[in-house]
């Protein structure tokens, strides 16, 4: 993942860091409600070893990750531990929070 990077970027680019060897089993689709300048919606869906990212909002996601655009982008590259945004209120989740904690090993980065 490269400096200058938008979240349109790093949701096109989730496709090619995914790790399906680390996803076995896992059935889910996961929203994405970015604010700020670098926001949008986007959706994850991880099914049988595969996975597709869509702009918009999922109709029943399994998890809801509400951030900043720039925040979520500092997440996936490394720049801010998920676990201080989230217990520094950067990060907000609804759902499966198990799911949560394995989301960013699914991804090489």
């Amino acid at each position: 993942m490269t400096e200058g990077m938008t979240i349109s970027d790093l949701m096109e680019r989730l496709p090619e860091a995914f790790q399906p060897d680390k996803a076995v089993g896992v059935d889910a689709v996961i929203q994405f409600n970015l604010s700020g300048e670098n926001g949008g919606e986007w959706y994850v869906t991880i099914k049988d070893g595969a996975i597709t990212v869509d702009s918009g909002t999922a109709e029943d996601p399994k998890l809801s990750i509400t951030a900043d655009g720039q925040d979520m982008l500092d997440i996936f590259t490394g720049k801010l531990n998920a676990m201080a945004a989230f217990s520094g209120g950067k990060l907000k989740l609804s759902g499966d929070l198990g799911l949560s904690m394995k989301l960013m090993n699914f991804f090489k980065i």
